[in-house]
């Protein structure tokens, strides 16, 4: 299903109304919810939960990751049929599953009483208001990780501010002969890049879904072309890689000590120690190099939540079981999604807790690596996602693709998403501002 044929706002916004509110009936017995996700380890958080719940039951599907999920479910709901009664969706995908009028607003089922167990910046990313779409579970503060032996090896220091970062990296390619990098930029993640614009003070876009037929698309900001020009001395300069992540040139980069730092976010940790398990040991983490220095600017790569869909029969039993799976109450389970998982919880009172601030991380040589992820947790700010992500996210990778194999000038690439985006907001009924 392609963004345009799913997301034509001017039919969308009037096809349903915010069904789902009220159960038609009682239930007599125990409830059976079906949940989607994809979260690592969650078979033991779901049958942790249905140990502990004798009038709910979850009935947990894996129906593919990202997209591969999404696509199934605007399948289902636009049916009226095949959804489960909750699923899990990334904070950057709440505005388009909201806008088509399948989400159950939450805050009708107690969930703003819970609303103190986050900070600002993640409840306004599932909520308008009074209303909720979603219950956070967790997020992705970025900092720096770093091969420690290697800048030992090559008299590196930990740079505080990108300035510094550039420096050390042209420190680096000269002491090792080109061998080693300082980074991989990975041109194909739209969350990598648009993390690193949020914490620049870039907003590309003012959505609110309170007022859904209109948009402000700010994608070619100052803020914005800052980051891409920056990157684009990095890239032309050879200081930087650009395998592709997720790919295994990335992932022999990594294990190898090619790349002397990774840009990480919360998650970054747990999935360093998959992939590169032969560098235990041998990393640290630090916080993310700053614009200004001194400054305390952060931005997030990922981040998800647990919304319930207009097809749960009694969606106030969903809701329970949104509000509940990964509450901040729920530290068994949180157990299982920080150690096994490697999830980053935005849970305030998980967040807080000596369990995991103070968690050594034998990977990282014994070192409490949440004292870098959670002061950049608690410094994000506010941020707003497009209606359109996968068009978004598409259009940002393709023009950085194109930047980096020098089809055109880096900041005219935001240029052109800029013109590319209005058009296509304008396109699907969306009032442009």
């Amino acid at each position: 299903m392609t963004a345009v044929a799913a997301f034509t706002a001017v039919t969308l916004v009037a096809c349903s109304s915010d069904s789902g509110d009220e159960p038609a009936e009682k239930p007599t017995g125990p409830v059976t919810i079906k949940l989607w996700a994809w979260y690592p380890e969650f078979q033991g958080v779901v049958d942790l939960f249905n140990k502990t719940h004798s009038d709910i039951k979850i009935e947990w599907t894996n129906a593919g990751a990202g997209q591969d999920q999404y696509t199934k479910l605007q399948t289902a709901l636009k049916a009226g049929k095949g959804a489960p009664d909750v699923a899990m969706l990334e904070f950057q995908e709440i505005p388009t599953f909201q806008l088509t009028k399948h989400l159950v607003d939450l805050g009708k089922h107690g969930a703003n009483d819970v609303k103190g167990d986050y900070v600002d910046w993640a409840w306004k990313q599932v909520s308008a208001g009074d209303s909720v779409y979603a219950i956070p579970v967790d997020a992705g503060p970025m900092a720096m990780l770093y091969r420690e032996d290697i800048f030992k090896q090559y008299s590196l220091t930990v740079p505080k501010t990108w300035d510094e970062y550039k420096q050390q990296a042209e420190k680096l390619k000269a002491a090792s002969g080109g061998k080693n990098f300082i980074t991989d930029f990975g041109a194909n993640d739209g969350g990598f890049m648009t993390g690193l614009m949020w914490q620049a003070g870039a907003k590309p876009y003012t959505y609110d879904v309170s007022n859904p037929a209109n948009v402000g698309v700010n994608v070619n900001s100052a803020e914005a072309k800052q980051v891409m020009t920056y990157w684009e001395g990095m890239v032309n300069g050879g200081l930087v890689d650009t395998k592709a992540y997720g790919t295994t040139d990335f992932y022999n980069g990594l294990g190898s000590g090619k790349y002397a730092t990774y840009l990480a976010a919360g998650w970054g940790p747990g999935y360093l120690q998959s992939i590169a398990k032969a560098t235990a040991g041998k990393w640290k983490a630090a916080p993310l190099p700053q614009w200004t220095a001194g400054g305390n600017a952060q931005g997030d790569w990922g981040g998800s939540s647990f919304a319930v869909t207009d097809q749960a029969k009694y969606p106030d039993i969903a809701a329970k079981v949104a509000m509940e799976i990964f509450g901040a109450k729920n530290t068994e389970a949180w157990k299982i999604g920080i150690d096994k998982a490697y999830l980053f919880p935005t849970a305030t009172p998980i967040l807080e807790s000596d369990a995991f601030t103070k968690k050594e991380y034998e990977f990282f040589g014994g070192q409490k690596v949440n004292e870098v992820f959670v002061p950049a947790y608690n410094g994000i700010t506010e941020f707003a996602w497009s209606p359109f992500n996968n068009y978004n996210f598409n259009q940002l990778t393709t023009v950085l693709g194109q930047a980096v194999e020098k089809k055109t000038s880096w900041t005219a690439a935001l240029d052109t998403m800029q013109q590319n985006i209005s058009t296509y907001a304008t396109q699907q009924g969306f009032k442009v501002q």
